[in-house]
């Protein structure tokens, strides 16, 4: 199979993994839609539930020893961030649990993303299709690139992995952005899973339908599309 490093949309937009990000990068993309925001309680008994299979087994593990970890730091490592200071949004979830601490509950949509990224441990961004501006691009930023993060102040991407749209810096593996971030009036979102470019398709492919069935099952989503790019491994 030739690889991909662009894909078009069901709307006729683009995500394109840029030449300097693409044998570091591949990505497992997916569109989501029919999204019904609304207080869903499973969602949350399931992340408990997984949250409690996850303290157990790695139970006096530092992050460092938890095999699973590696991937999300070895990305985070070949674009020169540093893990320890600054975390793969995965590990920040999995790090919380480990203390006997439960994830926030924001909203069945977020909290459904969470769960689908503690199971499979990658860093996944989700963002609302319809607040971002034309074509979105993976790259490195540049001096000056930042955006304010939800929760978290601005994300600098000088030199780091960021997603970008027309109007800018939206999203990183660190944190998503307050300007595409979803609300009660999302009804359409698009994710990035988010791993090294030497990643195994077929785990890509099987995290792609953990996320997609975690929406069908929690936010009454519906698949409408799907994608892997991956430019190789250098």
């Amino acid at each position: 199979m030739t690889p991909e490093v662009s894909c078009p949309l069901p709307d006729g937009r683009r995500v394109t993994i840029a030449p300097e990000a693409s044998n570091r990068l591949s990505c497992g993309v997916l569109v989501l839609d029919g999204i019904k925001v609304a207080e869903n309680p499973a969602v949350g008994a399931a992340t408990t539930e997984l949250g409690a299979t996850l303290a157990e087994r790695y139970q006096g593990l530092l992050p460092s020893e938890i095999p699973r970890l590696g991937e999300a730091r070895t990305l985070y490592k070949s674009f020169g961030m540093d893990p320890s200071r600054r975390r793969p949004s995965s590990e920040a979830l999995l790090r919380r649990v480990l203390k006997g601490k439960d994830l926030y509950r924001i909203s069945n949509v977020v909290d459904s993303c969470n769960l689908a990224s503690l199971e499979f441990l990658l860093p996944v961004g989700m963002y609302d299709l319809e607040r971002i501006d034309g074509d979105v691009t993976l790259r490195t930023g540049v001096e000056g690139e930042q955006y304010p993060g939800i929760r978290k102040g601005d994300v600098h991407l000088e030199g780091r992995l960021g997603l970008f749209d027309d109007g800018g810096p939206f999203g990183s593996p660190t944190s998503d952005s307050a300007h595409t971030c979803t609300t009660n009036g999302t009804r359409t979102i698009l994710a990035i899973i988010m791993a090294t470019g030497a990643y195994d398709r077929r785990d890509m492919e099987a995290h792609l339908s953990t996320f997609s069935g975690r929406f069908q099952t929690f936010c009454e989503a519906r698949e409408t599309y799907r994608n892997i790019l991956q430019g190789g491994s250098s």
